[in-house]
Formats: structure tokens, C-alpha cells, sequence
């Protein structure tokens, strides 16, 4: 019967580690595979992928192109009026579990008279709202 303490790899499966630098009869003494002297035979000795010679790496030789604006992008969490239509009396960012700033858009009908408190409002979102009597507070 197989039992856990029996189990063992296949054989041929595990390959053992190299071992170099530990004398010559081993094969992999002295300069361990690595030739003499030079960058390549050191520790560590290589340039990296973007090194190219010592020339002007592409990267740098390339012109930089375009505005980036991420660090100063707002994001925000978007509402239509349409779903204002559950709450009664005031709406705010606390009502709405919004984190960060709040925009409401105009899409679909207001059926009351609500005062909502949001960081930025569309032009159509502002007129059904103050149409159908409330209010939009920034």
C-alpha cells in the first residue's frame, strides 16, 4: 500500500543545483564558467536592457510628445436625475454613499421638489431639477 512517506520524484525529474567555484577537478573551478576577466565575469555584470553601448539610449533620443494630465484630473462619481427620484426633502454626497466628487446628469425626469448638494451639476441636469421646483446647491 502507497503511504505519504513513501512518496518519492520520479527518477531523472529533479535536477541537481550546480555547484561551481568549488575546485578544479569538479570542472567548475577557478573562473566558474565565466571565462576570463572582463564586465561579464563579475558579479552583477551587465548593463541592463535599455543600455545601449554607451550611445544615447532610445528612449532619450525620441521627442516627448503631448501634455499628461493625470496629476491633476478630477474623477468623478456620476448621478442621473432620474435616480433622485427615492429620496424626499435633501440630497447629499452622505445620502448617496459617494466617495470623493459628486457630478449629477441630466438624464431622465425629476418628479420632485428636491434641494441637491453635489460638486458639479450639466446644464440639462440643473434646469429639471430647478424646473420641477428644487434647488442645486454646489
Amino acid at each position: 500500500m502507497l503511504q505519504l512517506n513513501d512518496l518519492q520524484p520520479q527518477d531523472g525529474s529533479k535536477k541537481r543545483k550546480r555547484r561551481v567555484g568549488r575546485g578544479t577537478s569538479s570542472g567548475w573551478g577557478k573562473t566558474c564558467g565565466r571565462g576570463h576577466k572582463g564586465q561579464k565575469s563579475r558579479s552583477g555584470g551587465t548593463k541592463g536592457l535599455r543600455f545601449e553601448g554607451g550611445q544615447t539610449p532610445l528612449y532619450r533620443r525620441l521627442p516627448k510628445r503631448g501634455f499628461k494630465n493625470y496629476p491633476f484630473k478630477k474623477e468623478y462619481s456620476v448621478i442621473n436625475v432620474s435616480d433622485l427620484n427615492q429620496y424626499d426633502g435633501e440630497v447629499n454626497k452622505e445620502m448617496l454613499k459617494v466617495a470623493g466628487l459628486l457630478k449629477i446628469l441630466g438624464t431622465g425626469e425629476i418628479k420632485k421638489a428636491l434641494t441637491v448638494k453635489a460638486d458639479k451639476f450639466s446644464e440639462s441636469a440643473k434646469k429639471k431639477i430647478e424646473a420641477a421646483g428644487g434647488k442645486c446647491l454646489t
